[in-house]
């Protein structure tokens, strides 16, 4: 893959990610007031990551969603929900932020953690794909 295609594959996450947050903060903005702080943010969060597999698949990868890809892609939002709850709590506990911002700090904090697990899922064989790529003349590594 060319660093212009990679470019334009994060850039398309990028954009993903803000529609997607966008999405999880506004369900969890109409649920908050309906029932505890966590449990809103537990529901939009599942909402919105169905929302953000289809995205995902369709413009940011351009790959096909299938039921395997579906069934996997909750295994790598498991590492950025322990990351945003985590983050909730101490933000609301510790830092005493609202909270009704502190699930959009807490997501911005997990957003790398997103891409890298996402892709690993949604483009099977990208790492190794990479990993056949030659090393560029006059590089070494130090692994």
């Amino acid at each position: 893959m060319s660093r212009r295609e990679q470019l334009g594959q994060i850039f398309r996450f990028a954009l993903v990610g803000g529609v997607n947050t966008a999405t999880f903060f506004g369900l969890y903005l109409l649920l908050h007031p309906w029932m505890p702080y966590f449990a809103a943010y537990s529901l939009a969060f599942v909402l919105a990551m169905v929302g953000s597999f289809f995205m995902n698949t369709y413009f940011t990868y351009r790959t096909r969603p299938t039921w395997k890809k579906f069934l996997l892609f909750p295994l790598t939002n498991v590492t950025n929900y322990v990351i945003q709850s985590v983050g909730l709590y101490a933000l609301v506990a510790w830092v005493g932020m609202d909270t009704r911002i502190a699930p959009l700090v807490a997501a911005v904090v997990a957003i790398p953690f997103t891409f890298v697990l996402s892709r690993k899922i949604l483009v099977p064989g990208a790492a190794a794909a990479r990993a056949a790529e030659p090393e560029p003349v006059g590089t070494s590594s130090t692994v």
